[in-house]
Order: C-alpha cells, then structure tokens, then sequence
C-alpha cells in the first residue's frame, strides 16, 4: 500500500477519535442537529477506521513471521513459519482489496430512503400499462428487501394503467440500490389492445429522488400556502364531503405538492411535506453540484422512446441496460421483482468507474 493511501487512513482513524470525542461533550449531546450530524459521519468512517486497525494488526503478525523465519534455527518450526507467512500475506492482499473499496467516496444519500415517481412517457394507454408493471415491479422488490412502499398520490388511467405514482420508500440503503433506476424505461411488446399483433415501443420514465430530512432542507411556515380540498376518487363516505386532501405551495420556489390518498388531513400533510422536502433537497443539490442536474437530466429526460437506459423486450424475454450492456434472459421473473442481478452489477460498474478515477 502507498504512502498516499498510509496518510489517507491515519487521518481517518484520527477523525474518528475526534469525532467520538464530540459526541460525548454534553454540550454538542444537547444539539440534536450537531449530534446527528457527529453520528453521519461516524458511522460513515468506522469501517474505515476499523479495517485499518485490523491491516496494522496483520502487519505486525507479518513483522513477527518474518523476523521468526530469520532468527528461527529448527526446520520444522521455520517450515510452519512459512505456511503462516503466506495465509498472512494473502490476507493482508484480500484486506487492501477492501481497503481500497471502502475509501470510494460514497454518496451521502446512499443511507436515504427515497420518493419514487414513475409517469407514463410515449405511447399512450400502453405507456400507462407498462407504468402499472414497473410500479409493481419496484413494489414486489421492495418486498424482498423488506421495505416499506406507501403511495404519497396516483393517478390512474380507464383500462387500469398508470399515468403517473409516487411514493416513499423506507428500508435500509434504499437509495443505494435504487439510484441507477432513474431514466426512461422502454417496452417492446404487442399490447392487449393490438388486433393486428404488432409490436409497440412504448416508454415510461423513473425518477429516483433522496428523501430530505428537516436537517438537509429547512422549510419556513411563512414561505408555505397550505389549502385544503375534498379528495376525489375511491375512499367510502369521506370522499367529496371532507377537506382531507391537502395541497402545499411552496412560495419562494412555487412548487406545489398535493397529497389526498390518506382519509386523515394530517397523515395527507406529513406525506406532502416529505415529498416537499425531497423536491427541494433536488434542488439545492442542483444548485450546488450541476453534474448532479446534469446527469439526472440525461437520465430523465422528457419520456421519449429514444432517451431510454433499459429495454424490456416482450417477444425475446429480455431486459437490457444499456448503461453496462448487461441482458437478462428472464423478464417474468425480473418484473416480479427479482432485479438483484441487475442493481448488482450497476453498482459494481460504478465502484469500478471511481476506482479507476
């Protein structure tokens, strides 16, 4: 290892001390905000800190190895000695591997959970379907994770499609795994409404934002409008004769947020702020890192068929991400949920691309 990187986790390891340290002063103890940010960072840098104490401690077994060998007269225990010497330095091999991956600077969203936004891009009622399977489809995978999926408003079409949902969803390292699904989805098959049997290209886009927390974006009440609607839609007796939809505009930025799919009023407002703060977390990252725009841009983009990242292609059972050129064989089972392979190897493909940079 080099001395760069030597530096690299000495400074980490003396962060760490640093930041425990203030953690326990009781005067940053009684600053929620200073403490929870103290907490970040810690629990950000311990596996660093950790695994280098653990690769000093194999050197050192290394040093005594090798001093044993030199001075060590019997054969046999030099023989042993040996064998020692070699699982050490393999491990020591595996340790910089690992090493090296955790100091990949890592997205301080990664520990988010997330507002996922699906809408129905080119190709009309099919687009609206397909946007149906996708939202089941990240459903089904949230269930395997063991998230937790809560729609925050939808809006439907009359043949049971999509036209746009959005939702949080909360679990553990929810962005991590869904931030590559951000783009345009495109479907090629031959829909139910086709007498003719041929194939459509429809798409729809994804959008995969960071859920902000009070820390990450403050929110003035004065710069807030808060009316309230009856909602519309299915929902029993509430529906149309009480104000428990709620809409919020933000005035500053005139973004406008409405939430109805909860009977209570107040349920309706925590979710419309959570989904507020995320838009406004979105935009102050935008502000501050235009790549970040930039990228997401490119991802997004308007919901044309030919801005796609991933294809799902019906007659020949395959989806392929276009990104990394990785094809899947099994579109069933990956639109019941089964993406691991997929979030895999895109994570993987990024670790690579930083560690090369």
């Amino acid at each position: 290892m080099d001395s760069v990187t030597f530096q690299k986790l000495k400074d980490i390891e003396a962060r760490l001390v640093e930041v425990e340290s203030r953690m326990s002063d009781p005067g940053v103890a009684q600053d929620p905000s200073a403490y929870q940010k103290l907490a970040r960072e810690a629990k950000d840098i311990t596996p660093v800190a950790s695994q280098y104490r653990s690769y000093k401690d194999t050197l050192g077994e290394l040093t005594k190895v090798q001093e044993m060998i030199r001075t060590e007269a019997d054969p046999e225990l030099r023989e042993m000695a040996h064998e020692e010497l070699h699982a050490l330095e393999g491990r020591r091999e595996q340790m910089e591997e690992q090493i090296r991956m955790l100091l990949i600077p890592r997205d301080p969203n990664d520990e988010k959970n997330v507002l996922l936004e699906i809408r129905a891009g080119t190709g009309g009622e099919e687009a609206a379907l397909f946007a149906a399977e996708i939202f089941r489809m990240y459903t089904r995978y949230a269930e395997r994770l063991r998230w937790r999926m809560d729609v925050v408003s939808m809006t439907k079409s009359g043949q049971g499609g999509i036209k746009e949902v959005i939702a949080m969803v909360e679990g553990d390292r929810v962005y991590s795994k869904l931030r590559y699904e951000s783009g345009v989805h495109r479907v090629q098959r031959v829909p139910a409404t086709e007498s003719a049997g041929r194939i459509h290209t429809s798409a729809v886009t994804v959008a995969v934002l960071p859920e902000a927390e009070e820390v990450d974006v403050k929110i003035e009440a004065k710069d807030l409008r808060i009316d309230t609607f009856c909602s519309s839609g299915p929902g029993g007796q509430s529906v149309n004769t009480t104000y428990s939809a709620v809409r919020i505009t933000h005035l500053p930025t005139n973004t406008v947020v409405s939430c109805q799919d909860e009977k209570s009023q107040i349920k309706n407002r925590e979710k419309a702020m959570k989904v507020l703060r995320a838009r406004l977390y979105e935009v102050a990252l935008a502000e501050q890192q235009k790549a970040i725009a930039s990228e997401r841009k490119s991802m997004v983009g308007s919901g044309d068929r030919s801005e796609k990242i991933r294809t799902y292609n019906f007659p020949q059972n395959r989806v392929t991400d276009h990104r990394i050129g990785l094809t899947v064989h099994q579109l069933p089972s990956f639109l019941d949920g089964d993406l691991d392979e997929m979030v895999g190897a895109l994570i993987a493909h990024s670790q690579a691309e930083k560690l090369k940079a």
